[in-house]
């Protein structure tokens, strides 16, 4: 089974899925590690769409609504912001490489979250992550709205991506589910910066719209999503479990963690867009 370059996560495994129906375990097993490693993405705790997401969260705007006009027009805002430092802000946050979440939540932790300096917390988020940012997968693939790039003919940040996410529906938004679950897993470890944290996570969110990746109303039920599934997590054992040791890890490390450098470059440009 062919796979674009791995440029989407959520399409590459969806295509596992597919392939697992024709019996070539060997091809989607290979083709879902390869994704795991890329995008980084750790063994889920719950794993899968959030049950009964689609009762959740109402059907996307319907043409000519008030709502859909209320996304068209946030889309020109952010069409008009293209070459911007927002947008360059947006086009880092579409990378979900290896350490890249915990780069775009360091400022807001006010510590630099990584492999290296705190590995516990790293694992925690790698795990919830994938949770997150599987959990709108059901609703996506019930809905299959088109993206803003693919309606406006206007160019996205993540060109390279384009091809990739013409087949993986827009509403609502993994990107946006999976920044704004990390800023409420990230708020319930350092609860002294929680405002910030869920504001970093929103504006994580909010990316794929200055990104033209998704319409206002995808990233706003993409927060939904991640707050019903972040409380499915408390149920899981093992969550509790890594949330404690990222906690101690954090207790630990004191004043005497790395402090992350540029964070009021970041702060602006959020503060502008």
């Amino acid at each position: 089974m062919k796979h674009p370059a791995l440029i989407l996560a959520v399409t590459v495994l969806a295509g596992c899925t597919a392939t697992l129906a024709t019996g070539d375990q060997g091809n989607a097993d290979a083709a879902r590690e390869a994704a795991m490693a890329k995008y980084d993405f750790g063994k889920p705790y719950i794993g899968g769409p959030l049950p009964g997401g689609a009762d959740l969260v109402p059907p996307p705007p319907a043409a000519g609504s008030p709502m859909e006009q209320r996304d068209q027009q946030a889309n020109e805002t952010a069409l008009a912001l293209q070459g911007s430092a927002r947008w360059a802000l947006a086009a880092r946050d579409a990378d979900l490489t290896r350490g890249a979440i915990g780069r775009a939540f360091s400022c807001a932790a006010g510590l630099i979250i990584s492999d290296e300096t705190t590995p516990r917390l790293a694992h925690l988020l790698r795990r919830a992550g994938t949770d997150f940012a599987f959990s709108t997968s059901g609703v996506k693939e019930l809905y299959q709205r088109p993206r803003p790039f693919m309606v406006n003919q206007q160019p996205s940040c993540t060109p390279q991506e384009e091809e990739a996410l013409r087949g993986n529906g827009a509403y609502p938004s993994g990107h946006s589910a999976m920044g704004y679950g990390e800023g409420l897993v990230l708020a319930s470890i350092l609860p002294e910066r929680a405002a910030t944290l869920v504001a970093r996570g929103r504006a994580f969110g909010d990316s794929r719209r200055v990104c033209n990746i998704h319409w206002l109303s995808d990233v706003e039920e993409g927060r939904v999503i991640a707050t019903a599934t972040f409380a499915r997590m408390q149920t899981n054992a093992d969550f509790r479990a890594d949330v404690a040791a990222a906690r101690a890890e954090i207790a630990e490390l004191g004043e005497g963690a790395a402090k992350p450098q540029n964070c009021e470059a970041e702060a602006a440009t959020l503060a502008d867009g």
